[in-house]
């Protein structure tokens, strides 16, 4: 299972992370997020060790996702160093997702 990550957490698990990070935006109310929640779960297995991998409920957790301008969910970014490096908006295969975190190992 994806990390849960909230704004309390976030700055220590995602910005102070050494490894690559995905974030996946998302709330319980949206169809979309609930297609994309068992492709990022999925990838946080398969990357354990090698990335971290979570999400945000942004019901509950308003604050990063307003600073990183999160407007439309599901929104998954990905961090590298403190920094984002690439942006999904909307659903898309679980090959997209693997190549984005693969292009920073």
């Amino acid at each position: 299972m994806a990390l849960e990550i909230t704004d309390a957490t976030f700055e220590e698990t995602v910005l102070k992370s050494d490894k690559p990070v995905m974030v996946d935006f998302w709330a319980a109310w949206c169809g979309p997020c609930r297609m994309v929640g068992p492709i990022i779960d999925e990838i946080s297995q398969e990357y354990e060790g090698k990335a971290v991998v979570g999400k945000v409920d942004v019901d509950a957790n308003q604050e990063f996702a307003a600073k990183y301008g999160v407007r439309n969910i599901p929104t998954v970014l990905v961090f590298q160093n403190g920094e984002v490096v690439g942006r999904q908006v909307g659903v898309a295969p679980k090959n997209a997702y693997a190549e984005a975190i693969d292009a920073l190992l």
